[in-house]
């Protein structure tokens, strides 16, 4: 295979299964309930992928410390989400949009100009989340309209994250390295599905399936925290394999409780 292939994989990668989880997890979003598609969309399939190419071109150590700069950042996601939720009861999808990204790059930036430990940087999110899960806990929630889907639909929607994505990608060719970083931990699928849904099913019911998101990043989180601790003393297939396998039981974990409760409500 040559150089130039191989160059292109990670970027591939993170394209299909970018618009692969978004896409699967709008359709699941409108069909099953904002819970279901929140924690389909927040799977580790675009987050796990840039680590393991990661540690293919570098060592340990550089992973561990990509790992804890990315679980800081994952923090700020959280504040995102919760700033277009509440928006969104309200407000139109320029509003929302444009609101949630500028404080994402506020705090983005703020994030990237501190030297995080491990400590430090999962102290973060124990607050962050906790906190962005309180003030969400009533959005959570929101009737999921039943709409038919023309045949032209997925495909736009695949269109639509490809645009985002390769938009990004542009500006990033001629920033500087300082907004090229922040780019490339932007939260991608977050922001496409919000761009999918609202739309199509309205602001309360779109900030219903970012509400429950965060439930999915907080999962994220810890499996970023894991990798960061494990990938220096135990080598990097263990380390991750416990980032790819702790999102995914804590999602199910977080699913099947909260699929308990709604049932025995009834």
């Amino acid at each position: 295979m040559s150089a130039d292939l191989l160059s292109w994989l990670p970027l591939l990668a993170k394209l299909l299964l970018t618009a692969g989880i978004v896409v699967t997890a709008s359709v699941v979003a409108e069909r099953v309930g904002p819970l279901t598609g929140a924690l389909v969309a927040t799977l580790p399939v675009t987050v796990w992928p840039a680590y393991v190419f990661l540690s293919i071109d570098h060592d340990a150590v550089f992973v561990a410390e990509a790992a804890r700069s990315g679980l800081a950042i994952n923090a700020v996601t959280g504040a995102f989400l919760l700033v277009y939720a509440t928006l969104a009861q309200k407000r139109g999808l320029l509003v929302c949009f444009f609101a949630a990204v500028g404080c994402w790059i506020a705090f983005a930036v703020l994030a990237r100009s501190i030297a995080w430990t491990l400590a430090t940087a999962s102290l973060l999110n124990l607050i962050i989340y906790p906190a962005c899960l309180w003030f969400g806990r009533a959005l959570g929630t929101a009737e999921m309209p039943r709409l038919r889907r023309a045949w032209y639909d997925l495909p736009m929607r695949t269109l639509l994250v490809c645009a985002l994505m390769a938009t990004i990608l542009e500006v990033s060719t001629w920033a500087g390295p300082a907004v090229t970083g922040l780019l490339a931990v932007y939260p991608i699928s977050s922001t496409s599905l919000m761009l999918i849904l609202q739309p199509r099913i309205g602001g309360r019911a779109a900030a219903a399936v970012m509400a429950n998101s965060l439930w999915g990043l907080l999962g994220i989180s810890v499996g970023l925290a894991a990798l960061s601790f494990s990938v220096v003393p135990f080598g990097a297939v263990p380390a991750l394999a416990a980032a790819l396998a702790i999102p995914i039981v804590w999602n199910l974990t977080v699913w099947t409780i909260r699929r308990r409760d709604a049932l025995a409500l009834k």
